[in-house]
């Protein structure tokens, strides 16, 4: 199974504080690179995590407020200095695509690349984007300005070629794609092989989901059914109820809430409030909410 890993490269809210970065997150799948906000250090946090820059060839961008997206004009000058040729791809909501041909013209005038801005409509939810393997869905979201999470869809495999049926039928590796489009084997003397023989299941597909500012939605739930990973925001804890819904937020409890009735493999929570020095008393109310709950933390990799 090729790898569908989610790297934590910061995970505080708007305040800064010294131990948070704010939202960013890279989604890594199939050898892919997709980076979902990108707030300020996003450039420190890629060189210690690791990840290569070149790898990135698209960013989803949740809404217009600066945790959550002050970086982007950094990265993108960044990748001019490192002699990127390849597109980059952005996904926004539409306002931002005025705002950062501006800040292009002003600090990246000369850039040789291609940026390719894409305006997500945070009000439907809908594909953005599609490649080979993986579908990318818009979450509409409730929050103070217009606001998208992304839904990351693995597209289904073939199965798995028995390498020990096709040494006993001496099947040539011509048929093997034939095989694994689920047609049968016809052997010299006309035995056919089923193909069921041949094989064994696919890999089930695999999906993430990132769940960024929001109000505590009961109804999203109903697009997140069966997502193996769920990353919900959980700024405070229950004690701030009526803050987390002034200031369109969800509290621990809620995102545990929407995880557990959304039938989701695990839960990560995050974008805490710089009020709380230990995010355990989050963790500790979603965890009696929904068990399998785990806090982000910087640097932080999570298998989907």
């Amino acid at each position: 199974m090729e790898p569908f890993r989610v790297h934590i490269l910061g995970c505080g809210s708007a305040l800064p504080t010294l131990r948070h970065f704010p939202s960013m997150q890279v989604v890594e799948c199939r050898g892919k690179l997709f980076m979902v906000d990108c707030g300020e250090g996003a450039q420190l946090q890629m060189r210690r995590s690791g990840l290569s820059f070149t790898r990135v060839g698209h960013i989803f961008i949740s809404h217009l407020h600066g945790d959550h997206c002050l970086g982007l004009i950094g990265m993108i000058s960044t990748f001019g200095l490192l002699g990127r040729t390849a597109p980059l791809h952005i996904y926004a909501p539409a306002p931002l695509g005025p705002m950062l041909e501006s800040q292009m013209q002003l600090f990246c005038a000369d850039l040789s690349y291609e940026v390719a801005f894409h305006p997500v409509d945070t009000t439907v939810h809908q594909v953005v984007y599609e490649d080979r393997s993986l579908t990318v869905w818009s979450l509409p979201l409730d929050h103070r300005v217009p606001c998208s999470g992304y839904l990351f869809r693995e597209k289904p495999t073939c199965p798995h070629i028995r390498p020990d049926m096709l040494e006993a039928y001496h099947i040539p590796v011509s048929q093997i794609n034939n095989i694994k489009a689920g047609l049968d084997y016809v052997m010299p003397d006309g035995t056919v092989i089923p193909h069921q023989h041949l094989t064994t299941p696919a890999d089930p597909p695999r999906s993430y989901a990132y769940c960024s500012d929001t109000r505590y939605m009961p109804s999203l739930a109903g697009l997140l059914q069966g997502v193996d990973l769920l990353y919900h925001e959980a700024t405070y804890a229950s004690d701030r109820l009526e803050m987390a819904a002034n200031y369109y937020h969800s509290t621990a409890s809620q995102a545990a809430a929407v995880a557990r009735d959304a039938g989701v493999r695990q839960l990560v929570i995050g974008h805490f409030s710089s009020r709380y020095n230990q995010e355990e008393v989050l963790l500790n109310e979603a965890l009696t909410v929904f068990p399998n709950t785990s806090l982000a933390r910087e640097m932080a990799v999570f298998d989907v």
